[in-house]
């Protein structure tokens, strides 16, 4: 089982023009089949004008399913290449529209791949991603004249500091990847003279990062 994936950080639109055919790339955030069958639908009803709307999309943390559309351009020639995009960019949950203007200029079979392509991959690297880890995750409750110090060395430290809140005591929910829970322990008990307590809160997916990546197409 996979313990990390990325997925765009946001719904955007970049445009491309090749020989005068403009093509919009719509990508979006997306955790469900039906979430992105809306998404494309809506790509639809927001330029009627255009001939074509190819879509692909991946979801699921191990990116299992995968679905493509050319929407009328010859086959294997826009859908495809653009999840060949998501799949290489290691993205899921992602759902990509690709919006076709025809510019009167034909562009042939292998044109038509490196323009859709290109259109997903520049879209992609102008939004950025999210990275989602699957980490242990655990509330630290200290007495607040150590929640100050203890606080700034969190968010200096490699470890995950997901939320804080505070009533009795500062607590922080903290998530560590497989093998940090000893070196944790150890640290926090430094920083802390022992005081602090730690409540386990099981596993789930979070979101550790949100950047821009170095093209890989």
């Amino acid at each position: 089982m996979t313990d990390r994936y990325l997925s765009v950080a946001r719904m955007s639109v970049h445009e491309i023009e090749i020989k005068r055919s403009r093509f919009l790339c719509a990508l979006a955030p997306v955790t469900s089949e039906a979430a992105a069958r809306e998404f494309i639908a809506a790509r639809r009803r927001a330029d009627p004008g255009a001939r074509h709307h190819c879509h692909a999309f991946v979801l699921g943390p191990g990116g299992r399913t995968r679905r493509a559309g050319d929407d009328g351009e010859p086959a294997g020639t826009a859908g495809a290449p653009m999840l060949e995009v998501l799949r290489r960019r290691e993205l899921t949950d992602t759902v990509a529209v690709v919006t076709r203007y025809f510019g009167g200029v034909l562009l042939g079979a292998g044109g038509l791949i490196r323009a859709y392509g290109q259109s997903v991959a520049e879209a992609a690297e102008a939004v950025g991603v999210l990275e989602h880890r699957r980490l242990r995750l655990v509330e630290v409750a200290v007495s607040y004249d150590r929640a100050g110090r203890l606080e700034n060395d969190l968010r200096a430290s490699p470890y995950v500091l997901r939320a804080t809140r505070f009533d009795e005591r500062a607590r922080f929910e903290i998530g560590l990847a497989p093998g940090e829970a000893e070196a944790f322990e150890s640290r926090l008990a430094d920083l802390t003279n022992g005081e602090a307590t730690t409540t386990e809160l099981g596993e789930t997916w979070v979101r550790v990062r949100d950047s821009r990546r170095d093209s890989r197409d």
